[in-house]
């Protein structure tokens, strides 16, 4: 489709050039709110077994736990709910370090807002704050919840690699077949307000307990 006819999605919104220009900056793995310091647990979790089912854990995080609970809240912020969705957000992180986790990349994503986008946001948890945003900035709310959903998983799967011989080859066939559950939790939670907001991954929520002790570490989760 030509530039200036947009980009259309499969939920009947259009992005514009501009507005895909911002959202792919916005999203992308040099925007600097250290995504790639953070795994979820994941390194926890390979730790304690090498031969994880990756594929699996991180459909199960996307379907049944932070996927798709970000994916709501991003829509709450959108639709100027910002106050009660960041306070449920914190209160809803299940450790200390996935706190850390969304308020620090949140806090990274707001600051550089202020000073290359001028948007003065006050610091919100990520999604939160990114739901904002793109509402301030005349994004529309579909693709926003469709790319951060699968940044998640790209990110956790590049976390992957630097924690198991999970290769390249075999990581993006990984996120390829991941993104259809991206774009089933964008659709699933279209429509979803704060109070549908519920997640079942103990396993997940365990291991980022436990990852403060671990011995040998290269992520901050």
């Amino acid at each position: 489709m030509a530039a200036r006819m947009g980009i259309a999605t499969d939920m009947g919104a259009a992005l514009s050039s501009a507005q895909l220009m911002v959202l792919t900056q916005w999203l992308s793995p040099a925007f600097p709110i250290g995504a790639f310091s953070y795994s979820h647990g994941l390194e926890q979790a390979l730790a304690d077994a090498p031969d994880l089912d990756v594929e699996g854990w991180l459909a199960d995080c996307l379907q049944h736990g932070a996927g798709r609970t970000d994916a709501i809240l991003i829509r709450a912020g959108f639709a100027g709910h910002g106050d009660e969705a960041n306070a449920l957000g914190r209160a809803l992180a299940p450790s200390r370090e996935r706190m850390l986790e969304s308020a620090e990349q949140g806090a990274a994503f707001c600051r550089v807002l202020r000073q290359a986008f001028d948007i003065d946001l006050p610091d919100r948890i990520y999604p939160v704050a990114l739901g904002e945003a793109a509402k301030l900035h005349a994004l529309p709310v579909e693709p926003v919840v469709a790319l951060y959903v699968h940044g998640f998983a790209s990110n956790l799967t590049a976390a992957a690699q630097r924690l198991s011989p999970l290769g390249q080859t075999r990581a993006q066939q990984i996120v390829r077949r991941l993104g259809d559950l991206c774009a089933q939790v964008t659709r699933d939670t279209h429509g979803a307000g704060l109070e549908d907001i519920g997640g079942a991954v103990w396993a997940a929520d365990v291991a980022s307990m436990r990852h403060e002790t671990l011995g040998t570490r290269i992520f901050r989760t």
